[in-house]
C-alpha cells in the first residue's frame, strides 16, 4: 500500500465525523459546526470533515484533530461539485484544513479533477482525498496521486443512482484493486455498518448525517413510527402532483396505482419560480390534510414537472423560457421542509414512462418508449428495464429531435424540432381554419371528415419521422403514445402503423407495437405517484 501521509495515520481503523449542514439548517453556522466537532472529539473521533473556510476556521479553534476540507460549489449544469478549483483548495488550507477532498467521479474528472490532484500536491503540499462512485473512477484517482480514496459519491451519480444502501462488497473491491487507503463514506447509518466497513478492509470510516443532522435523525424515527402505523392500518399511500402549464392535477394514490382522491387546480400563469413553489406547497398541504383526515397516511410525495430534473436532488437542472426562473429550483428541498414527507421530483415526460413501468404497458416489456403529445412533445425511454436519464439528466428530449433543417422556430431557441411539427398547435395548423381546437380535429378525423383526416395524416407523417429516429437508435418493443393528442385517437395509431414500415429498417423483424396509453387523464399524476413509491422507505 502507498505510504500513508503522517497527518492521516491517526485515521487507521477509526471514525471521522462529517460536520456539515445545508443552507437553512438550524445548525448551519460555524459555531454550531465547532460544537459538533468538539462533541465528536470527546466521543473518540479521529478526524473531522467539513465544508468551507469559515467552518474550518471555527473547528480548528475548537479541536486539534486533522480536518478534511471541502468546498461545495453549484456548477452551470445545476449540480454541486466538491472543491472544483485550486483557489478553493488554497483557501481551505489557509483556514486550517490538513487534507483536501474533491470530486473525482467521471463528472468531476471532466471538470479537471485529475490535474487538480497534482496541483494541490505540488502547490499546497497537503494530502488529497478523492471522492468517487465507481471502481474505475477510483483507479484513475489513485493513478493521479490521490492519497486516499473515499466512496463518498456512491449512489449519488447518474451511473450509480440505483445504489440505495451501504455496500461492504464495494469497499472490499476497492481495497483489492487499489494501492492507496480506502475510506468508507456514504449511506452508513448504523454502528454495525461502520464495523462492516472495517471488516471489508476500510482504512477509516466517515459518518455525517447519522451523527450531525438532528433534523434528519428525528425524521427517521418519525418515519419509522409512521410506517409502522400505516402497516398496522393495512394502508400504503403516496401523493402525486402533476404540475401542468394550465392545470395542476394531484391525487392520493395507493401503491397499486388506485386513485383514492383526485384534485385539480389552476396553475398560476406567468408567476415565476416563487409563485409556482407557493402553489405547489398549497397543493401538497391540501392533499396531505385530506390524506391524513381520511386515514390514508401518505408515506411520500412525488412531483412531475416540465424541465430537466436531477432526480438525486430533486432540483430542476434546466427549464426553457416557458417556465421563467425554474432552472435551479430545489423543489424537493422546499416541499420536504414544508410538509415533512420524503419528496421525489422528475421530469413530467419521464414520470409518464415511470407510470407505464409501474402500472401500464411497461410492466410487460423492458425496452419501451413513452411519447407525450400535447402542448409540447416529450418522452421517456426504458432500456433493458431502466429509465434512460443520460449523463447530465438531459436524455429523452424527444421533442427536440431536429426533423427539418432550418425549419420552424421552437421554444427551445432552435429550429425544426419535432415538437413544432407534432404538438397540438401543429395539428390545428394542418387543418387550416376549419377547427377551433386540436380536440375538434381529432374528433372530426376519427368520424371520417376528410379535412381533419388529411391533417392527421400530415401530423402522423411528421411524428413518424421522429419516431423512426428513436426506434433506429433504441430498438424498443413498444412505443406508447400519451397526452391529449393520443387519447381517444385510434386513427393516429392506424396512420403510424401504415407509415412506419415504409421508413424503418427491417420492420418485419422488429415487430414494433405502437399503442395508446391506458393510464388516462391522470397518467402524469400516476407518474408522480410512481416516483414517490420509489422514494418511499
Amino acid at each position: 500500500m502507498k505510504h500513508v501521509p503522517a497527518r492521516c495515520e491517526s485515521f487507521f481503523q477509526s471514525l471521522i465525523v462529517s460536520c456539515q449542514a445545508p443552507d437553512g439548517d438550524p445548525f448551519g453556522e460555524p459555531d454550531s459546526m465547532a460544537r459538533f466537532a468538539r462533541a465528536a472529539a470527546l466521543g473518540g473521533a479521529a478526524g473531522i470533515r467539513t465544508n468551507g473556510p469559515d467552518d474550518i476556521a471555527a473547528i480548528r479553534q475548537a479541536v486539534s484533530l486533522p480536518i478534511i476540507g471541502i468546498q461545495k460549489r453549484l456548477q452551470a449544469d445545476g449540480r454541486i461539485l466538491i472543491t472544483p478549483d485550486l483557489e478553493d483548495a488554497r483557501k481551505l488550507v489557509a483556514a486550517g484544513a490538513d487534507i483536501i477532498a474533491l470530486d473525482c467521479t467521471a463528472r468531476g474528472q471532466r471538470f479537471g479533477a485529475v490535474e487538480r490532484v497534482r496541483q494541490i500536491h505540488g502547490q499546497l503540499g497537503v494530502p488529497v482525498m478523492a471522492d468517487i462512485a465507481t471502481v474505475e473512477e477510483a483507479v484513475t484517482a489513485a493513478a493521479a496521486g490521490a492519497d486516499l480514496v473515499a466512496s463518498t459519491m456512491r449512489g449519488y451519480t447518474a451511473e450509480t443512482e440505483s445504489v440505495r444502501n451501504f455496500e461492504p462488497a464495494f469497499i472490499r473491491e476497492l481495497v483489492t484493486r487499489l494501492g492507496v487507503p480506502v475510506v468508507a463514506e456514504g449511506r452508513i447509518d448504523r454502528p454495525e455498518q461502520a464495523a462492516e466497513a472495517i471488516r471489508a478492509g476500510a482504512f477509516a470510516v466517515i459518518v455525517g448525517t447519522a451523527i450531525t443532522r438532528p433534523g434528519v435523525i428525528t425524521s427517521r424515527f418519525v418515519g419509522a413510527i409512521h410506517r409502522e402505523r400505516s402497516r398496522s392500518n393495512g394502508r400504503h399511500y403516496v401523493i402525486g402532483i402533476d404540475l401542468g402549464g394550465t392545470n395542476t392535477k394531484s391525487a392520493i394514490v395507493s401503491r397499486d396505482g388506485k386513485l383514492a382522491f383526485e384534485f385539480i387546480s389552476a396553475t398560476p400563469p406567468g408567476g415565476g419560480r416563487d409563485a409556482l413553489l407557493e402553489h405547489l406547497k398549497r397543493v401538497a398541504f391540501h392533499a396531505v390534510e385530506v390524506a391524513r383526515g381520511s386515514g390514508c397516511k401518505p408515506t411520500a410525495l412525488g412531483v412531475a414537472t416540465a424541465g430537466w430534473v436531477d432526480p438525486l436532488t430533486g432540483r430542476v437542472v434546466y427549464a426553457t423560457d416557458n417556465l421563467p426562473g425554474w432552472t435551479g429550483t430545489p423543489i424537493a428541498d422546499e416541499l420536504q421542509a414544508a410538509i415533512g414527507l420524503p419528496v421525489a421530483v422528475e421530469n413530467d415526460a419521464n414520470a409518464l414512462a415511470i407510470a407505464e413501468r409501474h402500472f401500464g404497458r411497461g410492466r410487460d416489456v423492458d425496452d419501451f418508449v413513452c411519447i407525450t403529445l400535447g402542448t409540447g412533445v416529450g418522452g421517456g425511454c426504458y432500456i433493458t428495464g431502466r429509465l434512460n436519464r443520460g449523463a447530465h439528466f438531459f436524455a429523452n428530449a424527444l421533442g427536440h429531435i431536429p426533423i427539418q433543417h432550418g425549419g420552424l422556430p421552437c421554444t427551445c431557441g432552435r429550429k425544426g424540432c419535432l415538437e413544432v411539427y407534432a404538438n397540438a398547435a401543429a395539428l390545428l395548423r394542418y387543418a387550416g381554419q376549419e377547427f377551433a381546437t386540436a380536440e375538434d380535429v381529432i374528433r372530426a378525423a376519427n368520424s371520417g371528415e376528410n379535412i381533419a383526416r388529411r391533417a392527421l395524416r400530415t401530423y402522423a407523417a411528421h411524428l413518424g419521422t421522429g419516431i423512426v429516429s428513436i426506434v433506429h437508435l433504441l430498438d424498443p418493443s413498444v412505443v406508447v403514445l400519451s397526452g391529449g393528442i393520443a387519447q381517444d385517437n385510434p386513427l393516429l395509431v392506424s396512420e403510424l402503423n401504415e407509415q412506419l414500415p415504409e421508413l424503418l429498417i427491417a420492420p418485419g423483424q422488429r415487430r414494433l407495437q405502437v399503442e395508446i396509453s391506458q393510464l388516462g387523464y391522470y397518467g402524469g399524476v400516476l407518474g408522480a405517484a410512481a416516483i414517490a413509491i420509489e422514494k418511499s422507505p
